[in-house]
């Protein structure tokens, strides 16, 4: 049935238990897994830094990309520790329009996010969840 599950990764604790589950079910569907991460953009102010010291800015990339490499690191472990291999890609872009094109581009057929505890009914649905579900290609599976 799910042959290419993909789990939507950041540093959240609900995207790490989104991430449990999508290893245990690929692990028990023999799927090929994938973890997507959507890389944000620099702050704005970061362009007073540049003024200040032009050189700044590649330093704070570099940071920046780093700090993504450190959270891939950790989607490799927690797969490893399964038995699952994992593969892991960083997008660029708004989230919801990001991820969505990286699952029409690997036919994905399962989406696994984690659920954030919202108080309002009204919150859910301007969640990056709610539009998720709304325009992936596939199916979705919510980890609370």
């Amino acid at each position: 049935m799910f042959h290419k599950i993909v789990a939507a990764y950041n540093e959240s604790p609900e995207a790490e238990r989104a991430l449990s589950a999508a290893i245990q079910l690929a692990k028990s569907l023999d799927a090929e897994l994938h973890a997507v991460t959507v890389m944000a953009s620099l702050p704005a102010y970061t362009a007073f830094a540049e003024v200040v010291d032009p050189a700044l800015s590649q330093t704070l990339q570099d940071d920046h990309l780093q700090s993504y490499q450190l959270l891939s690191g950790k989607v490799q472990a927690l797969a490893h520790r399964s038995g699952v291999e994992i593969a892991n890609h960083l997008v660029a872009g708004d989230q919801v329009n990001a991820i969505v094109d990286f699952l029409r581009r690997q036919k994905a057929d399962l989406l696994v996010v984690g659920l954030h505890q919202r108080d309002l009914y009204i919150a859910r649905l301007w969640s990056t969840v709610y539009e998720l579900a709304q325009e992936a290609p596939c199916s979705v599976l919510g980890v609370h």
